[in-house]
């Protein structure tokens, strides 16, 4: 195996986790919460990465066993078995290897995922509750839990913004790929005229940071409204006026809460949203200018979407970025999102495909 595709050291992951296991026996250990479920989030995560990785060696010691069986005999139902052992190894392999790209700073990460209705009218706002829906699915099959922050409904139909947060280990590291303007094309429900119409919808994802990242906010940068929560049908959002919307005035950026019960839980929610998003854009200021290349702002419309997805004429979704796609849109709008999702962070490594056998 090529070297980039273990990061690390089984040895060194056995001695943490059993460090963490000597740590997790201290009579103190469950006084500080914060801190002993932070540990047991990481002790966790680097058990599952041991535990892929043993796989892995596991499949490709079977694999050469039964090649070194097959050169010895003349036997079919050894050929037979080769080739099961060799599937199965290029399968742990290609998985095991796409895990591994999962090695950023907050990829491991709980995700908070914004929606916004763009160029369209109540065409985008229809388009961005069918990409709700979409994450939605997607958040089910890979057993993640989604919890909406903020939800407002479009005028006429559909979902003008929506905010939520998907909580799973990883979250972050494969929903990253999903930030960006989505482009539909399409023949339109609401024109009687049956005419084709192309819509926008941006989306947003950060991570969900704790306590330990240090983001300094001055209180005089920030415009804090409250307002009247409101949602679909009542569902998982509270209708009094506890809803808070906070705006840092200095970057104009907006973050908003209304799921939580009392104003100041959604105050803070709020604000931790705020810190997450302040300091996402503070580190890709650094990587910009440690680079050479200056950011740019995307407008949510015309020649600034990172994926496309074509309801008519044919049918196709393709990423912009990677050059992954696919005719079945109908798939993809039920949640099957994973090979998009790994064919970006192949394309965020510069490895450039996919394939196993590079």
């Amino acid at each position: 195996m090529k070297n980039w595709v273990t990061p690390f050291n089984p040895a060194e992951i056995r001695d943490r986790i059993h460090e963490y296991d000597l740590m997790a026996s201290e009579p103190d250990f469950w006084n500080d919460q914060e801190r002993s479920q932070k540990i047991m989030v990481e002790q966790g995560a680097l058990k599952n990465k041991l535990a892929e990785y043993e796989h892995v060696v596991s499949s490709y010691d079977d694999a050469c066993t039964f090649l070194e069986m097959a050169m010895e005999e003349d036997d079919e139902t050894i050929d037979e078995e080769l080739v099961q052992a060799m599937e199965e190894f290029k399968a742990s392999y290609h998985a095991y290897r796409l895990q591994a790209l999962l090695n950023g700073e907050f990829d491991s990460k709980n995700a908070i995922v914004t929606l916004h209705a763009g160029a369209g009218g109540t065409e985008a706002c229809d388009w961005t509750s069918m990409l709700y829906r979409m994450y939605s699915r997607w958040c089910d099959q890979q057993g993640y839990k989604v919890e909406v922050l903020s939800y407002e409904e479009g005028d006429e139909a559909g979902i003008k913004s929506v905010t939520f947060q998907v909580n799973g280990l990883n979250a972050f590291g494969y929903l990253q790929s999903e930030k960006g303007i989505h482009r539909l094309v399409r023949i339109s429900p609401f024109d009687s005229s049956g005419r084709r119409h192309t819509s926008f919808a941006s989306c947003d994802v950060m991570p969900e940071i704790d306590s330990s990242v240090q983001v300094d906010i001055n209180p005089e940068d920030l415009r804090i409204d409250v307002y009247r929560s409101s949602g679909a049908g009542g569902q998982k959002v509270n209708k009094t006026s506890s809803a808070i919307r906070i705006t840092h005035l200095p970057t104009g950026i907006v973050v908003q809460c209304q799921n939580e019960r009392s104003q100041y839980q959604n105050k803070d929610k709020a604000m931790e949203m705020l810190r997450a998003k302040l300091y996402l854009v503070e580190r890709e200021k650094m990587q910009e200018k440690l680079s050479g290349i200056r950011g740019e702002v995307k407008e949510n419309a015309w020649g600034s979407q990172i994926r496309s997805y074509v309801f008519c004429p044919y049918t196709m979704v393709k990423d912009l970025r990677t050059n992954e796609e696919t005719s079945d849109v109908n798939g993809v709008m039920d949640g099957d999102l994973m090979p998009f999702m790994n064919a970006y962070l192949i394309w965020k490594s510069g490895f450039g495909t996919n394939s196993v056998n590079d």
